[in-house]
């Protein structure tokens, strides 16, 4: 009776958590991306007529009635700049404030190495992170995965004959740490996979098994 109790429990819990840990996710990006206007708003909502009385005067829907409008307000005015940014005149006006930000003292430091990281990896051309690999760390001895960022820069010392890589290591079970290593090609065995069952596999710490690509 008890053996069967907690198969069940350890059932439901695996059918729960990744549930449970997706709406976390969610709530957290919802107020992280609503929280500097969720006051304005809901300010301005609570003072329309339709507001004043009945269930829609209840503070927590004129709460996420606001979050909704600010979702719908960011989306709308990423969609626009995504537009206008292919204009030739706001173009410039965006490289001329890039000028700017990257003249300004401390806040250069943050902004410039922030959108080369954001830019690599939503640009349509780019291979960033495609490239699944198995790298001799920490030893000869044992393989890690890793996602091959880009071609390594030269080095002196660096023979003719073999060009290296930037890889990068995810850590677990929290893939955004990781080690960046520069490594020979010659001593990266390249897999058939996907970077997303790569990631999977590293957050799972190794429970879930790996799949090539078809």
């Amino acid at each position: 009776m008890i053996a069967s109790m907690k198969k069940y429990f350890l059932t439901g819990l695996a059918t729960l958590l990744p549930l449970a840990v997706t709406l976390y996710v969610i709530s957290f990006a919802v107020n992280f991306l609503t929280r500097p206007f969720v006051d304005i708003v809901t300010t301005l909502l609570s003072k329309l007529p339709m507001t004043s009385s009945g269930l829609l005067s209840s503070h927590q829907v004129i709460h996420n009635a606001s979050q909704v409008l600010i979702l719908i307000a960011l989306f709308l005015v990423v969609l626009f700049v995504g537009m206008f940014a292919r204009w030739l005149l706001f173009d410039s006006l965006i490289k001329l404030g890039d000028r700017i930000l990257h003249k300004i003292p401390l806040f250069n430091k943050v902004y410039k190495p922030t959108k080369e990281i954001i830019r690599t990896l939503f640009a349509s051309d780019q291979n960033s992170f495609k490239q699944v690999v198995m790298v001799p760390f920490p030893s000869s001895e044992s393989y890690c995965l890793g996602l091959v960022t880009r071609e390594a820069p030269r080095f002196p010392k660096e023979a003719p004959q073999d060009g290296h890589v930037s890889v990068f290591l995810p850590t677990t079970p929290n893939p955004m740490t990781g080690f960046v290593l520069v490594c020979p090609k010659s001593k990266l065995i390249y897999l058939d996979m996907k970077s997303e069952e790569a990631v999977k596999y590293i957050v799972s710490c190794g429970v879930i098994k790996l799949e090539k690509e078809k």
